[in-house]
């Protein structure tokens, strides 16, 4: 019977075959132990020489590092492994025999494992961080599609940029001028006085020159816009959000965090409502904290948010924001019009802005000053300016950048390790 990693459990005392790729081995004397993978998971085989035989035995211990094959043996019960089950091997099909396989069990350089992440994936650590990832992405679609919100995809490449283009990457769309989106913000906002409530997955690019461990040039974005809800609507959205993708990771992933490492202990405390303060607030904790150079109109930076955090155990919003400092779009504050009515959600332990969001102007007066006092092009903005003609709204959305949930989720340091194939200020490769 053939079968997969992940389905062992269902085998218990019956004979399976897996296709494997050999991630490791040891032997001792007369057994050989075999780390194995198959895509869906890590099993150890073991193989006993006087129960598999001489043939089995030494093709076992002769085998190299990823050589692809076929493995048969009787599923056991192991309690000593965090996963629960061993192979007991009695045959051995080799598939291709991998020679001179660049990535030992030695230790490696950061920029080698870049230069081989095609192969590096396949190691136990980014295995465990892709699930992650991967459940993350799952239980979004869930959350959103039994919360009432509608799928929709916003175009990648596009003719304005909702955030100004300095940072942009820039584009020939045949004769006119395009760029590689930033935010897919502008086209939900659309889409949600089509749909109500609308959420788009896809990737965005930034063509910022950073080398931080927070930032990629591609990365994914999960951007929700919500017809009829006000600032606090969407506040209480976005923490109900994240509390249940970080109890899917915790109940669907729990082998994968054991791998990491991660203290699961702190993502247990992460639940709805999450603690808020305003911008006005946070400008005077981080006075406290000695960041006395910080003035009140300047944008927080990592080592503002990493203080800001740490004086709570959960993610934490930082509301109200001076309008200078924020995009065009943002709603202001009618009791105080210097500040605008949005959030930025900050992750504990030193992860960073997550999330940002706002309430969106609606009045269409408004939306044109704006735009004009920003030095945008009117006419690139025409049919972003038609929202607020026809049936204008109060409206709010966000977006929650995947790599930076998923290192703080993981516990993994550096978001180059979040997405397959990293795309970074200096590396286009592989």
């Amino acid at each position: 019977m053939k079968i997969t990693i992940s389905e062992v459990h269902q085998h218990i005392g019956e004979e399976v075959t897996i296709g494997v790729w050999l991630n490791n081995k040891r032997s001792s004397g007369k057994i050989a132990f075999l780390e194995l993978r198959d895509g869906t998971g890590f099993i150890q085989g073991v193989v006993v020489k006087n129960e598999a035989g001489e043939e089995v035995f030494q093709t076992a211990k002769s085998m190299s590092q990823e050589t692809s094959f076929y493995v048969t043996g009787t599923v056991r019960e192991d309690a000593r492994s965090p996963f629960g089950y061993e192979l007991q091997v009695t045959g051995i099909e080799i598939i291709h025999e991998a020679v001179d396989y660049p990535i030992t069990p030695k230790a490696h350089g950061t920029e080698f494992l870049m230069d081989h992440r095609h192969l590096w994936l396949r190691s136990r650590r980014q295995h465990a961080v892709m699930k992650i990832r991967n459940e993350i992405i799952r239980a979004t679609y869930e959350f959103f599609n039994t919360h009432g919100f509608t799928k929709i995809d916003p175009p990648i490449l596009t003719g304005s940029a909702p955030e100004g283009t300095t940072e942009l990457f820039h584009t020939k769309y045949f004769d006119e001028e395009a760029y590689l989106s930033q935010s897919g913000q502008l086209y939900m906002e659309a889409a949600a006085m089509a749909f109500g409530k609308v959420f788009s997955f896809g990737p965005t690019f930034r063509a910022e020159k950073s080398k931080t461990r927070r930032h990629l040039i591609e990365f994914w974005m999960i951007e929700p816009e919500m017809a009829f809800y006000e600032h606090e609507d969407s506040l209480k959205v976005q923490e109900q959000y994240v509390s249940y993708i970080v109890r899917s990771v915790l109940e669907n992933c729990k082998l994968d965090l054991h791998r990491l490492g991660r203290d699961t202990s702190k993502l247990e405390q992460v639940s709805a409502p999450f603690p808020r303060i305003t911008y006005d607030d946070a400008i005077e904790l981080l006075h406290e904290k000695g960041f006395e150079d910080i003035k009140w109109g300047e944008d927080f930076g990592a080592p503002h948010e990493t203080a800001i955090a740490e004086s709570f155990d959960k993610p934490v919003f930082i509301t109200h924001y001076p309008a200078a400092i924020k995009p065009f779009y943002m709603q202001p504050d009618a009791k105080r019009p210097e500040v605008v009515l949005c959030a930025d959600l900050i992750a504990p332990e030193g992860y960073g802005e997550i999330i940002g969001g706002s309430e969106r102007i609606n009045d269409y007066d408004l939306l044109l000053k704006r735009i004009k006092d920003f030095n945008l092009s009117e006419e690139a903005y025409k049919w972003y300016l038609d929202l607020r003609k026809y049936g204008s709204v109060p409206h709010s959305g966000f977006g929650l950048g995947l790599e930076r949930t998923v290192a703080w989720i993981s516990g993994v340091e550096h978001v180059r390790e979040t997405i397959p194939f990293p795309r970074l200020l200096n590396r286009i490769y592989p």
